[in-house]
């Protein structure tokens, strides 16, 4: 089947323009691009392909997250693969990473492959990491090499942190050997008492110790040395305080090259500790939402190249384990719905950001970080692209993930992904055909 984006803003974050245009995908999911469809290739029409009305709409690149977790396998009554990935398409994304906690952990090619194939079966691209340490128990590294010739996309522990240096070090001495890109989720449970809930006013209003800003600050200080010293890769995830982006800064201005990466959330970017107390256990993450100044922080960080790429962190959890009490409650959210609407509302409409600044944020960056083939609209290639409305108003009600634990549930924040094209293929649509 073919189709025509008509008169729809294109936003090209590797050829750097914004432009009115026409967008034809062929018969073989092939991308074409025309200023005028009528007048430069009307024998489109042989196609018969649906058209689309795109005016006043953006079209941009398949989006990109590399950080989720399907839950698949062991813990499917959240999410699984499936299910995962028709949210990350009714969201916008054509390319997600998959995180390594699963159970099994990702932590042998057998699992790998199951999540791979699993992935294959679905309209987009599903990658994922491998855990670096075995279990995730952060004593013994994996056997990096079979796991990424068996199509391992970086390493990560992500979800626990690892406190032996030793263990960390060992580790980016290999990925400085061999290029293969280490992921650190950051929080030191020494300075942790109750995780999920800031130290401060959040704290303070449920009674409870919290998690402490230097949980995060003493992790990515001592990853950051770490990286400094050998020359691994790494990506520093979910940033959540105004003093780890300031490190971060300081050691990509002394690093000769381009290692070091970091992302952060859109919750991060949107809310502080406040949500917590008025959204309960469905704003409780880990690291968890901190003050107005260290928000701030992050959006000057995104916005000076201190931040890579914006990643959803999507972490779904059953209804009756968010109904717990907040010290008991899993943390982490679901984002992938909601991630562009977010981002937009927050770094555009906002702050300013143009949309060049965001699709490099959430295609371009990640993409090239993680040497995905994705976030390019050349003419020729399988089309892999977004339809967005940003001045829509869709209630977010309803969720293609199993789960709901969302903050931004039954919110008006204008902006709605219309549709997606993975591979030159519809996997979204919420379009009215001409």
């Amino acid at each position: 089947m073919s189709l025509v984006l008509k008169g729809g803003l294109l936003v090209d974050p590797y050829e750097e323009y914004e432009r009115v245009r026409d967008i034809f995908v062929d018969d073989e999911g092939l991308l074409h691009i025309y200023d005028d469809i009528e007048a430069e290739y009307p024998d489109y029409k042989r196609f018969n392909p649906d058209i689309y009305d795109c005016s006043n709409k953006i079209i941009g690149p398949g989006l990109v997250d590399v950080h989720v977790h399907f839950r698949d396998p062991g813990f499917e009554y959240k999410e699984d693969i499936e299910t995962g990935a028709r949210a990350a398409a009714r969201g916008g994304f054509t390319d997600v990473v998959m995180m390594a906690n699963t159970n099994p952990t990702i932590d042998s090619v057998e699992t790998l492959e199951y999540v791979l194939n699993k992935g294959k079966k679905t309209g987009i691209n599903v990658h994922s990491c491998a855990s670096i340490t075995k279990g995730l128990k952060g004593k013994e590294l994996v056997d990096f090499d079979a796991l990424s010739k068996a199509g391992a996309i970086g390493f990560t522990d992500d979800g626990i942190p690892i406190l032996e240096e030793e263990i960390v070090r060992k580790a980016m001495e290999i990925s400085a050997e061999k290029g293969y890109i280490l992921s650190f989720h950051e929080e030191n449970p020494k300075y942790i008492e109750n995780n999920g809930v800031n130290r401060g006013l959040a704290s303070k209003h449920y009674g409870i110790g919290g998690s402490d800003r230097q949980a995060e600050i003493d992790m990515v200080k001592r990853d950051l040395d770490l990286a400094l010293e050998t020359g691994a890769r790494i990506n520093i995830q979910h940033v959540s305080s105004k003093e780890a982006v300031q490190l971060i800064r300081e050691a990509k201005k002394r690093t000769g090259k381009n290692n070091i990466y970091a992302e952060v959330t859109p919750h991060h970017l949107a809310l502080t500790e406040e949500a917590v107390i008025k959204f309960g256990t469905n704003a409780k993450m880990n690291p968890p939402l901190r003050t107005e100044e260290d928000r701030l922080a992050l959006i000057e960080g995104i916005f000076d190249g201190t931040i890579d790429c914006v990643a959803t962190d999507h972490a779904p959890h059953a209804k009756f384990e968010k109904d717990k009490a907040i010290t008991d409650a899993p943390s982490g959210i679901i984002g992938l719905e909601t991630s562009l609407k977010v981002s937009y509302d927050i770094l555009v409409r906002k702050h300013n950001m143009t949309l060049l600044q965001l699709f490099c944020k959430m295609s371009k960056n990640p993409a090239e970080f993680y040497k995905i083939d994705a976030g390019k609209l050349a003419i020729g290639r399988h089309a892999n692209l977004i339809v967005f409305d940003a001045d829509k108003i869709q209630k977010t009600d309803v969720f293609c993930s199993k789960s709901a634990n969302s903050p931004f549930k039954n919110t008006d924040i204008t902006g709605d992904v219309e549709m997606t094209i993975c591979k030159g293929a519809i996997v979204y649509n919420n379009l009215t055909i001409q």
